[in-house]
C-alpha cells in the first residue's frame, strides 16, 4: 500500500471527502494543497457515462484553452511537398517525409504529437505499429491530418491539444500550471467542462454522461468538482 509523506497528509486534511466543491472554491484549494516546491501541472479527470466499446459512445475531440495548457509540445510534421525546413521554423521539432518515416521505423521519436498531408497517410502504414500503441499517429478527427500544416502547427503551439477517453471512460487532461493563478485557471476549468458537455457522444442516452469531475496538483490529492 502507497505511503505518502508529511505534506501531502497535510494537503488531504484540507478536502472534505464527501463534498462537492465548486470550479472557484477547488481552484483556491489548489494553492493550499500544493506540495511541492516546483510549479505544477494542474489536472483534470472526468469519468464519463459512456461505454467505450461502442464507436458511438467514444470521446475524442481537441480543444484550445483560453490562456494554454502550459505545456510545450513537440511536433513531428510529416509532409509530402518538400517543405519541411519551413514547418520546423514555425515551430516543428522534426519535420520531413520518406527521410522521417524511415527515422521512425528505427524506434526514434522526438514528438509529442505527429501531423502529416493526406498524401504521408497513405504512407504511414509503414510506422503505425510504431506510433498506433503510442497514441501518436495522425488522425482527422483529431485535426492532425490536413494540407495547411503550417496552420496545424500554429494552432498547436498556441496551445491546442486532443483529449480521449480511456478504456474505462475516463478523459485525463491537464489544464494549466498552478502558477497562472486562480482567474486563468479558473477559466481553463470553465472552458474544459464546457467542452465535455458539447462533445456528449450521439450514442448516450438519458441525462447523465459525466459522473464525476476531479481537479488536483500533480503529486496532490484530488478535489472533486460540482458542475451540475
Amino acid at each position: 500500500m502507497a505511503r505518502h509523506g508529511k505534506k501531502y497528509n497535510q494537503a488531504v486534511k484540507l478536502v472534505e471527502a464527501e463534498r462537492l466543491y465548486t470550479i472557484p472554491e477547488a481552484v483556491e484549494l489548489l494553492e493550499k494543497t500544493n506540495t511541492v516546491k516546483f510549479d505544477p501541472t494542474v489536472e483534470v479527470h472526468f469519468n464519463l457515462a459512456i461505454d467505450p466499446k461502442y464507436a458511438d459512445q467514444m470521446v475524442r475531440s481537441t480543444i484550445s484553452l483560453p490562456h494554454g495548457s502550459g505545456k510545450t509540445v513537440r511536433i513531428g510534421a510529416f509532409t509530402d511537398i518538400g517543405n519541411g525546413e519551413e514547418l520546423k521554423k514555425l515551430g516543428a521539432t522534426v519535420a520531413g517525409g520518406d527521410d522521417l518515416l524511415e527515422e521512425v521505423a528505427t524506434g526514434k521519436i522526438e514528438f509529442d504529437v505527429a501531423i502529416a498531408t493526406p498524401g504521408m497517410m497513405k504512407k504511414m502504414g509503414k510506422v503505425a505499429k510504431i506510433l498506433g500503441p503510442k497514441g501518436l499517429m495522425p488522425n482527422p478527427k483529431a485535426g492532425t491530418v490536413g494540407e495547411n500544416l503550417e496552420q496545424i502547427i500554429r494552432e498547436l503551439v498556441a496551445g491546442k491539444f486532443e483529449f480521449k477517453n480511456d478504456k474505462q471512460g475516463n478523459v485525463h487532461s491537464i489544464v494549466g500550471k498552478l502558477s497562472f493563478g486562480a482567474k486563468k485557471l479558473q477559466e481553463n476549468l470553465e472552458h474544459f467542462v464546457k467542452t465535455i458537455k458539447d462533445v456528449k457522444p450521439t450514442g448516450v442516452k438519458g441525462g447523465m454522461y459525466v459522473n464525476t469531475v476531479y481537479v488536483c496538483n500533480a503529486m496532490g490529492p484530488s478535489i472533486r468538482l460540482d458542475v451540475k
